[in-house]
């Protein structure tokens, strides 16, 4: 009800919906100011096979909403209401995916997350899908994995229509906390260089891992927390609890880029994210003491997605 509310503060600049088969898998996101990483986000998940990209614009003013509606297989809305208000954009998700995402296969990831899964180089997001449906399996469940460079975050400048993975290719491969959540079932992962260099003190503050972006969507669904947890909440069994190992993916999350330190004063400034910005607080505190070099002696360079397995992060499960 919250997220029907809600649909009267999106504008739509291009609908180009009507373009959709029953059969496409589609993208939903929520941005802001995200121009310079627009060009290669899209070409790669227009590889991975994603067929429509359904994106709210929130108050972006560096040219993204004029980038996008250009794109002929992406459909824009606009809003200068709350992030925050908005449940940090889920009641705005919710409405175009109970709108549009019914009974197809969805997948709601922010512009610096990069969806990885078993045999992606090979097989497109649709073989995936296909699968879980064969399966009867309705939601895909994957860690986020914080992507550092190795040396000081400035003396690594990203351009436009460049993989950023090319950049911040080093990740955490141990240092991370699992639990729980017993009233939605939900697993909780924290850790990663966001605990250990700008929360040392404060672990459990940490921003949550675990996410739940692929999701066979039907419009009684809904997010109630980020990516991190659904309704119905069995759909966020997305783990095996009997020893085994269910299929599962990861997000690069390629945050940690030159372009940190503006989008921290930008957001700090706002107040619009959650705890009134405390984590991008955290990041404009650090770089203003230092320029950070987030690399350490346990740091893994990434290689692909069989690295990723082998080191616990994500599986195959039975999937051949």
């Amino acid at each position: 009800m919250r997220a029907w509310r809600k649909r009267r503060q999106l504008t739509s600049v291009q609908n180009r919906t009507a373009q959709i088969a029953g059969n496409d898998t589609l993208l939903f996101s929520t941005l802001r100011n995200e121009r310079i990483r627009l060009p290669y986000f899209l070409e790669y998940y227009r590889a991975l096979g994603i067929n429509h990209f359904l994106i709210v614009d929130n108050g972006s003013d560096d040219g993204t909403g004029e980038y996008l509606a250009k794109q002929p297989d992406v459909s824009l809305w606009y809003t200068t209401r709350s992030y925050r208000k908005s449940r940090f954009g889920l009641d705005w998700m919710n409405h175009l995916l109970a709108r549009y995402g019914h009974r197809h296969w969805t997948l709601t990831v922010d512009v610096d997350e990069f969806f990885v899964y078993p045999f992606c180089e090979t097989r497109p997001i649709a073989a995936l899908t296909d699968w879980l449906d064969a399966s009867a399996v309705r939601s895909f469940g994957t860690m986020m994995l914080d992507m550092y460079p190795k040396g000081p975050l400035s003396q690594h400048s990203y351009e436009e229509g460049q993989n950023p993975i090319d950049i911040a290719n080093w990740f955490d491969s141990g240092n991370y906390t699992i639990s729980k959540n017993s009233a939605l079932g939900n697993l909780w992962i924290q850790g990663g260089p966001r605990s250990r260099f700008f929360l040392p003190d404060q672990p459990k503050k940490a921003p949550a891992l675990n996410k739940t972006p692929l999701v066979k969507w039907n419009r009684h669904y809904a997010y109630i927390s980020s990516t991190h947890m659904l309704l119905p909440r069995g759909l966020n069994k997305v783990y095996d609890e009997d020893g085994g190992e269910k299929t599962s993916g990861v997000l690069l999350h390629a945050k940690f880029l030159n372009t940190l330190g503006q989008k921290a004063q930008e957001e700090v400034k706002r107040r619009e994210h959650f705890a009134n910005g405390a984590e991008y607080q955290a990041y404009h505190d650090k770089l203003r003491e230092t320029d950070p070099d987030l690399w350490c002696n346990w740091s893994e360079k990434y290689i692909n997605w069989r690295q990723l397995e082998i080191l616990g992060l994500m599986s195959k499960g039975n999937w051949a």
